[in-house]
């Protein structure tokens, strides 16, 4: 090695230190992620860091070599750890730069009353140059190598939490407790949960994560909420107070009808309002339920919306069918192959508690329409629409037939 250069090295090494020190002082000063972080430990793993980062450079000119990747060998260890500190990689990559930039300040400094000293800092900034090319390199890979790591290994402890909740299972202190904690969920939250499939092929851009933190977003009005991919199924956990309920329905029906719109097209079922996550495999039975009542089509179905009765007649229960009189299925499928137009009027008959003019109000139609339509459904139909009974049994036909989701607005049947 020329003494030129010995001697600025030497000057660097006696210095080591203290360019390590203002380093750091200097990525804590201009990375705010670094002073944000939680993590007591962080400012001693970025001095460690630095520290490698420097005797890299120090050692390859040493040896008169270029520097590589093995240079760097905790640079993997520190990515995972500033993973799990919450600093972000353009933060990590911004740390990383402004750490060579002291680095060169340092040997600048070192070799200022030297002139062989400052030939050899002038032919010393190619190595600097490479150093921060090869570091960064390092660097980025590394932490895009421990995202994808710390992102798998939260899905799976997310998944196996929801197999937990789904088999009754009491949550003991540890990651999954914190999981929970972390979505809004603490002991005695009230809580909805959703189910969605697909009711036909993904379009070739989208997936089910993709369905999945779409979703996510829809939950997370006052917290955020888990959402997981199971098999060919989204979850989702919303916390809820009763005020709220409407509000995370409205940003789902949002959602669903937003995916629609690109060509994903979900049948999604919402559970009535839970106390609690030991409630979970009730609220997901109920979910499914709600689901499966729209018969293969899209939509949302919220049972926290329904009445007692709307919820009994979404049940596919094929006795049920069976019951029903052959003159009101006829009605009921002839109708609806023409253009529903007798069944919807049934169903607005009855939100209206029988009263022909209020639901002609409903229906801008003319009040001699309206008894005009009822009685041709009387006719057709063989009943008796002032009987509350032979109303009652032509409105089940209705849904059973025509899909629970056939809900209208107000019934208080």
């Amino acid at each position: 090695m020329e003494p030129g250069l010995r001697r600025l090295v030497d000057a660097v090494e006696s210095s080591f230190e203290q360019i390590t020190r203002d380093a750091v002082d200097q990525i804590w000063e201009q990375v705010p992620a670094y002073r944000a972080s939680a993590d007591r430990q962080l400012r001693d793993d970025l001095t460690a860091h630095v520290g490698l980062v420097f005797r890299a450079l120090l050692n390859s000119v040493t040896e008169e070599r270029t520097v590589v990747p093995s240079d760097f060998p905790i640079t993997a260890e520190q990515a995972r750890k500033r993973v799990r500190q919450g600093v972000s990689l353009p933060d990590f990559l911004q740390a990383f730069r402004i750490g060579q930039l002291v680095l060169w300040e340092g040997v600048s400094a070192a070799a200022r009353d030297d002139s062989r000293a400052r030939d050899a800092a002038v032919s010393l900034a190619g190595r600097v140059m490479h150093l921060i090319e090869v570091g960064s390199s390092v660097a980025a890979e590394a932490y895009l190598d421990a995202q994808q790591h710390e992102v798998a290994e939260h899905d799976r402890l997310r998944r196996d939490l929801f197999e937990d909740l789904l088999a009754g299972h009491e949550i003991p202190p540890g990651p999954k407790r914190s999981v929970l904690r972390t979505a809004g969920f603490e002991p005695g939250t009230h809580l909805v949960v959703a189910s969605a499939l697909p009711v036909a092929p993904l379009p070739e851009r989208h997936t089910l994560p993709d369905v999945s933190a779409a979703l996510r977003g829809a939950f997370a009005l006052r917290a955020p909420g888990l959402t997981v991919v199971r098999q060919q199924e989204v979850i989702g956990l919303a916390p809820v107070g009763a005020a709220a309920a409407d509000a995370v329905i409205e940003q789902l029906r949002a959602t669903v009808a937003d995916l629609v719109h690109q060509g994903v097209r979900l049948a999604l079922g919402v559970s009535t309002i839970r106390s609690g996550v030991a409630e979970v495999p009730e609220a997901y039975g109920e979910a499914c339920v709600a689901r499966d009542s729209l018969g293969g089509l899209p939509g949302v179905v919220p049972l926290p919306l329904m009445s007692t009765f709307d919820y009994l007649v979404l049940r596919d229960d094929e006795t049920a069918r069976r019951l029903i009189r052959p003159s009101l299925r006829r009605f009921v499928q002839e109708d609806l192959a023409r253009d529903g137009v007798l069944v919807e009027t049934v169903l607005e008959y009855a939100a209206h508690d029988l009263r022909a003019k209020a639901m002609a109000e409903r229906m801008h139609l003319h009040v001699n329409t309206a008894y005009y339509r009822l009685d041709r459904i009387a006719e057709r139909s063989g009943c008796d629409l002032r009987s509350f009974a032979d109303l009652l049994e032509l409105v089940i036909a209705i849904r059973l037939i025509g899909g629970g989701h056939r809900v209208v607005q107000g019934s208080r049947l």
